[in-house]
């Protein structure tokens, strides 16, 4: 059911907004998007980008060459809206489906989109390719977007089963991202593991010896109060959601990307300190839009 909130990304007008470019991992966007509003009562608002279009009218037979061009350009962005609006109601025929063509630069224009979308959503191709390609926009757009964008992949992004997954840093800026993980575990009615690592650093050797063997005295009992801190109040606005806590004394990156192969959702923050400092602008969250088994949900702090 659709929340009422003064907050832009929950408002009842808040639509879900899907990037398309005709890929197919687009159409497997598109799909997860039109689900999802669907669930939520929300409207869903689709959009493609274009080169900027010529409009004026040709003077030379090259302004000629250019505006035929381009037209073709908007016109076969039209189809394209055209049939993904087609698809999104034969998957979920109940909701209100709006398109956008859009010109200019897709991830400027996408990140605009985001600052009242309830979710802006994207799908990813393994490998960056040309400017259109919308992969190539992909880390510009969670790096500066408002609210959520989902960066749906994996095998079976639709998964219904397994735990929303949450990874929790030392402190207030991860906020969002634990909240966003919260109401996404009570509308799936499914569990929330939440993942703290106490060190970015990844599994291996520093100077010869293991992470594993140096000492570090009560690290389990201190980092367990800070987590369990960091989701008590969580835990009282959300008392339906059954909580699960993981602490992890190394690795992010690691422990985050094993939990999606199980997981219907991980959840991330833009920024944060201790083990998953700044996971947006960082190594940790680029390489999880990019390989996460499951979709990628990353919350910033608006």
């Amino acid at each position: 059911m659709t929340e009422h909130s003064d907050h832009p990304h929950l408002t009842a007008t808040a639509a879900v907004v899907v990037g398309i470019d005709g890929s197919q991992e687009s159409d497997t966007a598109l799909t997860w998007a039109a689900r999802t509003a669907a669930d939520r009562d929300r409207a869903l608002h689709i959009v493609h980008c274009t080169n900027p279009i010529a409009d004026r009218t040709p003077r030379s037979a090259y302004d000629a060459f250019i505006y035929a061009t381009m037209q073709d350009i908007r016109l076969a962005g039209e189809k394209m809206l055209a049939a993904a609006r087609a698809d999104a109601l034969a998957e979920a025929p109940a909701i209100t489906v709006t398109t956008e063509l859009a010109t200019g630069n897709p991830s400027r224009t996408l990140i605009d989109a985001s600052a009242h979308a309830h979710l802006l959503v994207l799908g990813v191709r393994d490998t960056a390719g040309t400017i259109a390609h919308l992969g190539s926009t992909l880390l510009a757009v969670t790096a500066h977007a408002r609210g959520a964008v989902v960066v749906v992949r994996g095998p079976d992004p639709d998964r219904r089963t397994g735990p929303v997954v949450v990874g929790v840093d030392g402190s207030s800026v991860g906020e969002p991202a634990i909240g966003a993980a919260f109401a996404e575990a009570s509308l799936r009615g499914g569990e929330l593991v939440a993942v703290h690592a106490w060190s970015d650093l990844s599994q291996g050797q520093f100077g010869g010896t293991s992470y594993l063997q140096m000492p570090i005295e009560g690290f389990a009992v201190a980092e367990e109060a800070l987590l369990a801190e960091r989701l008590a109040g969580w835990s009282e606005r959300f008392p339906e959601v059954v909580v699960r806590r993981e602490i992890e004394l190394f690795g992010p990156r690691e422990n985050l990307a094993q939990w999606s192969q199980t997981a219907q959702l991980v959840v991330v923050g833009s920024r944060g300190r201790g083990g998953f400092r700044g996971l947006l602008l960082g190594s940790t969250s680029h390489w999880l839009v990019q390989h996460a088994q499951c979709p990628v949900m990353v919350v910033h702090h608006d």
